[in-house]
């Protein structure tokens, strides 16, 4: 069996365990769904109470709704929202599509920034221009995402009025959406190429002083050629795992970003789900979000495998 099959395994018993916490967690909770449903400040019998519970399925025992979860989950179906009442695979499938246009290039353009810039920095760590870098990377890696967030919307938002202030679009062309991705877009790619910028620093610091390295230099390869060409691909292995952690991670850090920006995003429907106790809402996209950073990560492996062959002989 292979290196890989045994990932795949490895990753479908993790998929179970998911699955099965995607259930029991929400549950976990306080609160009731159907007296958030109806409002605090609703009176209502408790006949009626009892009769919508039934009709959510939630006066069953917690063995039946596992069961009928795992039932419903083989037919890809993820459900009905109490809150939104709609289909939770249409709702999913509406703001993905936006998380994912803020994710995606956040997690690129950090990715290459990041590593491009902590090589530089790891290889002339004495040079002003790195340690200015250094020094700002390490301020941003340092900082929560809401408060930058914050602060780039006060001052280019609300003081400059260069940017909107709010939403994914207003007339709905490519350049004003481009327009209202710019800020979200730019605070993502920052944390992830802090993230990215410290690992590859402390690669390359590791790397440059390997006797691989000393050979090069005898051969008459120096500066950035040698960097670039040698030291860079067995120092930026690292950045490939990273890469795989640093898409849950955006998915994550998605949530404040589209709170502070107020995007309709997966963010926001997860944060309101988790105000309204909205069970399937939260078993889909925490779901989804699995099954996309499960997917990641094997393709990582896969990567890391094709990149360093040492790999391929164990």
């Amino acid at each position: 069996m292979s290196r890989l099959t045994k990932k795949a395994l490895r990753y479908l018993i993790a998929l179970f365990f998911i699955i099965s916490l995607n259930f029991f967690l929400p549950r976990a909770m306080p609160g009731d769904p159907v007296i958030n449903l109806l409002g605090e400040d609703f009176v209502a019998e408790k006949e009626a109470v009892e009769k919508i519970r039934e009709e959510l399925g939630l006066n069953q025992p917690i063995i039946i709704q596992y069961a009928e979860y795992w039932k419903n989950l083989l037919r890809l179906d993820l459900g009905y929202s109490y809150h939104f009442r709609a289909r939770v695979s249409s709702l999913i499938l509406s703001r993905l599509k936006w998380t994912f246009a803020l994710v995606a290039p956040s997690l690129i353009f950090g990715t290459i920034l990041g590593a491009y810039a902590g090589s530089l920095a790891g290889w002339r760590r004495k040079s002003l221009g790195n340690t200015f870098s250094f020094l700002f990377f390490v301020f941003i890696y340092c900082s929560p995402p809401f408060f930058i967030s914050l602060l780039l919307l006060y001052f280019f938002g609300f003081r400059l009025s260069l940017f909107p202030l709010k939403g994914f679009y207003t007339t709905g062309n490519w350049i004003d959406i481009l327009k209202h991705l710019f800020l979200p877009v730019l605070i993502m790619t920052l944390f992830s190429a802090s993230r990215n910028f410290m690992v590859m620093r402390g690669s390359v610091l590791q790397e440059k002083e390997k006797l691989y390295v000393w050979y090069a230099r005898a051969k008459g390869q120096l500066g950035n050629n040698l960097l670039f060409q040698h030291v860079f691909k067995n120092a930026s292995l690292p950045i490939v795992t990273l890469f795989a952690l640093d898409f849950g991670f955006l998915f994550a850090g998605a949530l404040f970003i589209e709170i502070v920006f107020s995007l309709n995003g997966m963010g926001t429907l997860i944060y309101q789900s988790i105000l309204s106790r909205d069970y399937p809402v939260l078993q889909g996209t925490f779901l989804i979000i699995s099954l996309m950073v499960i997917a990641a990560n094997y393709l990582t492996d896969w990567i890391y495998t094709w990149i360093d062959p040492r790999v391929r002989i164990e």
